[in-house]
């Protein structure tokens, strides 16, 4: 038996073997492409000295294709706990220097075993994602490393925040289990996401393309999706991965954290009460009336660059964690169309599985018409934004600045649906449509029976502003709960807020719906 002594030592050269990671070789080739290196990353993240790592020497069990000679440092893929700025989390990061980061067996189940103390502890998952894809020479133990993934992505949603970081190549199986995920970061121009690359494309379609336009991370955050922030490099990704972890509770039996606020909540905020153009056809940045009001004008946004017709996003009311749901009027006039619906539902849904009250900010004119709209689903996707704001049970607040008309007032949060408190600015227009269509409908046969048809319909514009698009209408039947000076906007929802707090309510008994996804 070896004394103490060796036994120490013989460890402590294992241990050192296991943080070379794939080598010096893998480890330069790999901060040539602008990365950084799986442990590094777990550096980065957890506060200096707290990372714990598990299942260091876990090696795999493959003895096809020679893989019985190969030892790959704690089989590719690095796990364990620490603490994120005071808070406990649990983390795995793949090691591509490590026979490229493939998943193999027990490369899986590692990362399984670590969800699964996430999920039983209620602590919050971070996994970054480095990885080329299944390990072949495991074959279908590698598929099954997949599924018990997905599989616990799956039981986890809803209870304990999930955060995906690609940071390198993200191909086939592999994509699923980050798209399973709350959020998920990507790093320009370093990482990718596609089920098939370019290569197999080529071969299969004839069509040329590169990975960056398939699937890196602009792709991603612009046009599918997928992605929720395009990082500038390694470290930002994890920087912003910090923040987003600070709005939200380490599980769904928590309430988001409340920090002090040194940000007066009864200020008053006079630029938004000249904030709306006179000429309705004129837009505005929703994102200053959102950072006028919030604690300190600080609002964290995903989803920055997808669907900019609706804005979503993180900020503070008094020091009380808030999700933001806004219409964007200098984006498609703010219209509700398929995209935004599909990224407002997602975030929604969020928001509610944690706790984080809804304030959203209206001003919207319509669902977007057109075919394309329309053969790919917008009742379908429009349906949506119903539904989770009807199933969603935290504090809900809704402010309508100016257009809300149709059944795009009904979706956007409206008393009907569930919000708790409703107010308007004196400048909401809240009604089926426009004045103008809605004049042109309404006054036809005096239109039509005019001498001057032009004059004529300014009137009857004219008289049915008035009368309807206005939000006194709407206040005489208690669909409104306050009409506000804008100014005072933010000393309202944070009354709105504390008053809200200790709201309860329950859903029907059900084992869950069926959302028309």
């Amino acid at each position: 038996m070896p004394s103490t002594k060796d036994a120490i030592q013989k460890l402590l050269e294992k241990e050192q073997k296991v943080l070379q990671l794939g080598g010096p070789q893998a480890v330069e080739k790999q901060k040539q492409k602008g990365k950084l290196t799986a442990r590094e990353r777990i550096d980065l993240l957890f506060d200096p000295g707290t990372f714990r790592e598990l299942d260091m020497f876990v090696q795999h069990r493959c003895d096809n294709f020679g893989m019985d000679k190969v030892e790959i440092a704690s089989d590719g893929v690095i796990t364990g706990h620490g603490l994120v700025n005071g808070r406990p989390v649990f983390a795995f990061s793949q090691d591509f220097t490590s026979r490229g980061g493939s998943l193999g067996e027990m490369h899986a189940a590692k990362i399984c075993k670590i969800m699964d103390m996430a999920l039983k502890n209620g602590l919050p998952l971070i996994g970054f994602q480095d990885s080329g894809g299944a390990r072949i020479q495991e074959g279908v133990d590698a598929l099954k490393g997949y599924g018990d993934i997905f599989f616990r992505n799956s039981r986890a949603s809803g209870v304990i925040p999930q955060i995906t970081a690609i940071m390198g190549p993200c191909a086939g199986g592999a994509v699923y289990s980050p798209a399973m995920t709350d959020y998920v970061f990507m790093v320009k121009n370093t990482s990718y996401m596609f089920i098939t690359g370019p290569e197999v494309i080529r071969a299969v379609t004839g069509e040329e393309t590169t990975q960056e336009e398939l699937g890196g991370a602009m792709a991603h955050n612009t046009k599918s999706g997928n992605a929720h922030f395009a990082c500038e490099n390694d470290a930002d990704a994890i920087e912003q991965i910090k923040v987003l972890l600070s709005y939200l509770p380490s599980n769904n039996m928590e309430e988001p954290p409340r920090i002090e606020c040194n940000d007066d909540p009864w200020r008053l905020c006079p630029n938004l009460d000249t904030i709306i153009p006179d000429n309705p056809k004129e837009s505005y940045d929703m994102h200053d009336v959102i950072k006028t009001i919030v604690d300190d004008g600080i609002f964290f946004e995903p989803h920055k660059y997808y669907a900019q017709n609706i804005i979503v996003g993180f900020g503070r009311l008094n020091g009380r964690v808030i999700g933001v749901v806004a219409s964007q009027p200098t984006v498609l006039a703010g219209c509700l169309d398929i995209d935004a619906s599909d990224k407002a539902t997602r975030f929604i849904r969020f928001c509610d599985a944690f706790n984080i009250p809804l304030v959203t900010f209206v001003d919207v004119p319509g669902y977007l018409p057109g075919t394309y709209q329309e053969h790919n689903g917008i009742i379908r996707h429009g349906a949506k934004l119903l539904w989770c704001y009807s199933e969603a049970t935290v504090p809900k607040l809704t402010v309508i600045t100016r257009k809300d008309y149709g059944g795009s007032y009904i979706a956007m949060s409206s008393r009907h649906l569930g919000a708790d408190m409703v107010f308007a600015w004196p400048t909401a227009e809240i009604a089926v449509m426009g004045a103008e269509g809605a004049a042109n409908i309404i006054f036809r046969k005096e239109i039509d029976a005019a001498e001057d048809k032009a004059a004529k319909r300014a009137e009857m514009i004219k008289i049915y502003e008035e009368q309807f698009n206005n939000p006194y209408v709407a206040a005489s039947r208690g669909y409104i709960d306050a009409i506000i000076l804008p100014s005072e906007t933010r000393k309202r929802l944070i009354d709105a807020l504390e008053i809200c707090s200790t709201k309860s309510e329950s859903l029907p008994p059900k084992k869950h719906g069926n959302i028309p996804v």
